[in-house]
């Protein structure tokens, strides 16, 4: 597998046991995204969108089919393995936020580096320089409860993107903030690709997010129904 792809699949399933039948949230799904992509995938609640980005982030094991990530098969990896890709090529930005709440902005941000190793003054450095860029100068000791919504969820994009990964998953990035809010983050996580080459793939029902996608897939009933060049 090529390592021009951020990551690949080939004939991916999940399938959850459950009576009075199994179910098959994802079915088959075959994906490709070059590095430096930004794209959106679209479909209604149960389509398998949640599921195919878990699988994608290894935070999900298939129940058969492969995932490449940047040329790796990590679907057969011990779970040490898989954490340490994890760790060092994928970012993960959830719908939450998921920000410890005892943690700063900054010991938040800089949480992927120094799992990384990377000396405390280099990872300070990095997350002032990119707190600078994002609109968020002067609130690197403030605790998550004294962020508004949109500020939580740049530091969480913040800590998704700091450490350099191969890819970045965003499941529902937009759901709980206002329109002005989503497209202060939409602009932030726009100049991260373009700037930096970051690959975003969203998971989304957001017209906002999928407007801005360069590409957006189309999931129904856990398989790809298409797959077309968006109008970002």
């Amino acid at each position: 597998m090529s390592d021009e792809y951020a990551v690949r699949t080939r004939d991916l399933w999940k399938i959850y046991p459950q009576e009075p039948r199994p179910v098959e949230a994802v079915r088959g799904v075959d994906l490709m995204v070059a590095m430096g992509e930004f794209v959106a995938m679209a479909g209604p609640s149960g389509s398998g969108k949640t599921t195919v980005l878990n699988l994608l982030g290894g935070l999900t094991r298939p129940t058969r089919g492969e995932v490449w990530i940047e040329g790796l098969e990590i679907s057969s990896l011990t779970d040490r393995a898989l954490a340490e890709v994890r760790m060092n090529r994928i970012g993960f930005v959830f719908q939450s936020y998921n920000l410890l709440p005892v943690l700063t902005a900054m010991e938040n941000a800089e949480f992927t580096l120094l799992l990384q190793g990377v000396p405390a003054p280099e990872r300070r450095r990095r997350v002032r320089e990119l707190f600078s860029e994002i609109g968020l100068e002067g609130m690197e000791d403030r605790l998550p409860p004294k962020l508004s919504g949109g500020q939580q969820q740049r530091v969480a994009v913040a800590r998704a993107v700091l450490g350099e990964p191969a890819l970045v998953l965003a499941d529902e990035p937009t759901a709980n903030l206002d329109s002005a809010t989503a497209e202060a983050l939409l602009d932030v996580m726009e100049k991260l690709n373009r700037d930096k080459g970051t690959t975003f793939v969203f998971s989304t029902h957001d017209p906002r997010v999928m407007e801005r996608a360069g590409r957006l897939i189309r999931l129904v009933d856990g398989r790809i129904e298409n797959s077309a060049v968006g109008t970002g």
